[in-house]
């Protein structure tokens, strides 16, 4: 891998370091896998209770001698950036407390990325390590209805947004996957539709397969809240169907980039920074 682990401004206290055991894996299509984790690190996990909580999973580098028990934090001071392990950043799709466990999806591409085949082979035993979580979003309770739209990306913080949502809740969700194998189960009420959108065999974050269907909707009335995450090309696009074709005001709005087309996270998020990474 010859991208450098991407620099942070957290801190041991802001983003305190989980070390889990995976308890099982779970095929949920062709391209999304879900790990199960808990054991005795599971009392340190600390929910913030968000729906679009995430986490940063800690990939150690090979042939980098690490101490053990892995300790993220001590290894920022003792070894150099080069060497620090890699970091993917993960919504938690559920937490059960009372079981001691908590569930990650991850989308998976063959051989491609790092965390996708970590999680397609990952076994009962094996240690999941991570940090935080972060987050911030939860449905607005005062909206009249609600708008999701997202890729595999974003599927996950989607699908556990509109499963926290009331029963008599109304609302709208555009879900880009591949083909109809990739169609989840979401436990939605019954005033949320949930749009399907196949791109059938197109690669993702290639096409305006969701940003046209956002567009071209017809949107409910009374005041939304929008939950708009996903590849950043497609949020950029976005955006002017929001705030300009829409009129919408900024705390109407979520909106953000969980990926990037042709880069891998270390440089996705150093680009943050930058002109082409601002949404």
């Amino acid at each position: 891998m010859t991208s450098v682990p991407a620099t942070t401004t957290a801190n041991r206290n802001s983003r305190p370091q989980t070390n889990l055991t995976v308890l099982r894996r779970e095929q949920l299509s062709p391209h999304m896998v879900r790990i199960v984790a808990g054991g005795p690190g599971f009392a340190a996990f600390v929910n913030n209770g968000y729906v679009d909580r995430y986490v940063k999973i800690a990939f150690p580098q090979p042939g980098v001698d690490y101490p053990q028990p892995l300790d993220l934090w001590a290894i920022r001071e003792s070894h150099p950036r080069e060497e620090w392990p890699h970091t993917r950043t993960y919504t938690v799709r559920w937490v059960d407390e009372a079981a001691g466990e908590l569930a990650i999806d991850f989308v998976i591409h063959g051989d491609e990325g790092l965390a996708g085949p970590w999680a397609a082979s990952a076994q009962a035993g094996d240690s999941l390590v991570f940090t935080g979580p972060g987050g911030g979003y939860n449905p607005d309770p005062a909206a009249d209805w609600y708008l999701f739209a997202g890729d595999e990306s974003a599927l996950p913080a989607i699908s556990a947004a509109i499963e926290s949502l009331p029963r008599d809740a109304r609302g709208l969700a555009f879900l880009e996957v591949d083909s109809d194998a990739d169609v989840l189960a979401i436990d939605a009420p019954a005033g949320v539709e949930l749009r399907w959108l196949l791109r059938r065999g197109t690669p993702a974050g290639s096409g305006t397969l969701l940003v046209d269907a956002v567009r071209g909707a017809q949107w409910p009335e009374g005041r939304v809240q929008v939950f708009a995450h996903g590849e950043r090309g497609y949020m950029k696009a976005l955006r002017p169907v929001f705030f300009a074709d829409r009129g919408l005001e900024r705390g109407q709005v979520s909106l953000s980039g969980y990926w990037a087309s042709g880069r891998v996270e270390d440089d996705f998020q150093a680009e943050k920074k930058l002109p082409i990474g601002k949404i």
